[in-house]
């Protein structure tokens, strides 16, 4: 095959490095891939993401829906899915499955202008999908954790298992969970793992 035949929409999960990318240059690389998802890790390297298969995607529906549905009966907070992204304190650019963060906080962010300003949510969750790394996703999870978010949990529907990642504390690892709930920023959030691990 003729190198100017491959295409790496074809290729997907692809990783490469590209470090030092400004603002500008990650949104028009992402506008290279419109039917992928992007992400940027600290030391440069660019991580293109193929669509999630239905399974994988209905999961992760389900914890959106979840957290959604918490936050609207609190009156507080915004929640976001993996359509969503932020650019971390430390460079990194990263797009949960699930996240919850303070309105006020953000629009503080906001004011400094860029379209993606810098900036953490309280709370991330990461679903395992098929194609995920367990090691991959647990060094996101530190990142995570390494660039302000409060609480991060990794939901893991192979092993059926929950690991709960928190600054300077080792990760909580719960086997087989019906339910897990949150604390800190998230106090009083339940999340029913029923259909997420079915």
């Amino acid at each position: 095959m003729v190198l100017a035949e491959l295409r790496i929409e074809d290729m997907l999960p692809a990783t490469f490095t590209a470090p030092g990318l400004t603002e500008e240059q990650f949104l028009a690389l992402c506008e290279k891939f419109p039917d992928a998802l992007l992400e940027y890790t600290e030391d440069g390297t660019v991580i293109v993401m193929p669509p999630t298969d239905p399974r994988s995607g209905a999961r992760v529906a389900e914890v959106v829906r979840q957290l959604g549905n918490w936050a609207a009966q609190q009156g507080r907070g915004i929640v976001l899915g993996p359509d969503g992204g932020f650019r971390l304190p430390r460079g990194s650019r990263r797009s949960p499955d699930a996240s919850w963060f303070d309105a006020a906080r953000f629009a503080e962010a906001e004011k400094r202008g860029p379209v993606f300003p810098v900036f953490a949510p309280e709370f991330a969750i990461e679903v395992r999908s098929r194609s995920d790394r367990p090691r991959s996703l647990r060094e996101k999870m530190e990142e995570y954790v390494a660039n302000g978010v409060l609480l991060a949990w990794l939901l893991d529907p192979f092993e059926k298992s929950v690991t709960i990642f928190r600054p300077q504390r080792e990760p909580e690892r719960l086997a087989n969970p019906r339910e897990v709930h949150g604390d800190g920023p998230v106090e009083g959030f339940i999340l029913n793992l029923e259909r997420v691990f079915a």
